[in-house]
Formats: C-alpha cells, structure tokens, sequence
C-alpha cells in the first residue's frame, strides 16, 4: 500500500513537471509517457485541478491576442497561445478534416504555411508588417487529428526587416521549418 502512495505520488510529480514543460501535451502522449492508462492520466489531472489541453491551451492564449498590432484574432490560423512581442510565440493548429487533401487525407501544405507566417508576422511590433520573402520545408505529412505547434523567434532585424524562423512539430517530431523576411511597412505608405 505504502510503495502503492508512493508510485502515484511520483507519477504526480511527473505529470506537473511534463505539463509544465509541455503544456500542449495530450493525455494519450501523457499515457504514453507515463507507462499508465489514458483514464489513469485523467484522474490524475482531476485530483491535481489540472485542465485538459484544450483549456489550458484557452487559458495560455487568453489575452495573448490583445498584443498583436500587425493582425487580427481572425486573421492568425491557428491559436496563438504564447507572445513576447519583438522576441517569440507559439500557436497550435489541430488539423481538421476540412483541411486535408480529399484523396490522401494528408494536411494541404498551405495551412502549416499560413499558420508559421501569419505567426512570423504576429511578431512584430508594428501596425503594419508583410511578408516580403519565405524559404520553408516541408518535412513530412501532417494527418487529421495532430495538433501542430509552430515555434518562432526573430533571429535578426535590421532597419524595417526581420528575419524570423519558424519550427512547427506535431510531439517531438519536426513537420516544417521557414524562414520569413518581414518588413514592417511605414504608416505613410499603407495610408495612400
């Protein structure tokens, strides 16, 4: 009984520690993980008052929006959950059947590449900031159902032009990568 207290008081502190590293994780990657049941993960979480993913995804992006000056809500694909604007973000898109290719059911590449740019240009600290150039690679299909989370970070800027790199990956593994050069366009030219 005892040795019985002290695997789960250890598999608590496991899950809390992943979770807090990971908070994208899934209870089935969790199950996984941890070497336990899928039902065992959630009253784990419900004994520790920990959300599943999905709201604490919703709880990450909840005023996160209200710092983006280059876009709106409903132009980012997918859900921008982590901001410091000027330096990094994060958003995750859950592939949805609508998404995908009717005849392989594999993701349409442009909606990993809308989601890492639209995510480049949130960066900005800017009320105007476009795309000038993209080099992206596609690193292998991405499937109905996997949660895509695109990490990017300005590597440099210089003047109106930053350059920021994407990295999106479905759990550890990497699905795409990009290169964008974002300019921010002075108000004096998009006023015309």
């Amino acid at each position: 009984m005892e040795q019985e207290q002290t695997g789960r008081c250890n598999r608590h502190r496991l899950l809390r520690q992943y979770i807090e590293g990971n908070p994208f994780l899934t209870d089935e990657q969790l199950a996984q993980i941890l070497g336990v049941s899928i039902q065992t993960i959630r009253l784990d979480r419900s004994e520790l008052n920990i959300p599943e993913m999905r709201e604490r995804v919703k709880n990450m992006a909840r005023g996160v929006y209200g710092q983006v000056r280059a876009l709106t809500r409903q132009e980012m694909v997918g859900e921008l959950v982590d901001l410091h604007l000027g330096r990094e973000g994060i958003s995750i898109l859950q592939i949805t059947p609508s998404m995908c290719l009717r005849k392989t059911g594999v993701a349409s590449g442009q909606y990993l590449f809308a989601q890492a740019n639209t995510l480049a240009v949130a960066l900005i600290d800017a009320p105007v900031a476009l795309t000038g150039t993209a080099k992206v690679s596609f690193k292998r299909p991405v499937f109905v159902g996997e949660n895509v989370v695109a990490r990017a970070y300005i590597s440099r800027q210089k003047g109106n032009k930053y350059m920021v790199r994407v990295s999106s990956t479905v759990g550890r593994e990497t699905v795409f990568t990009g290169k964008f050069l974002v300019f921010v366009i002075p108000e004096e030219e998009w006023r015309r």
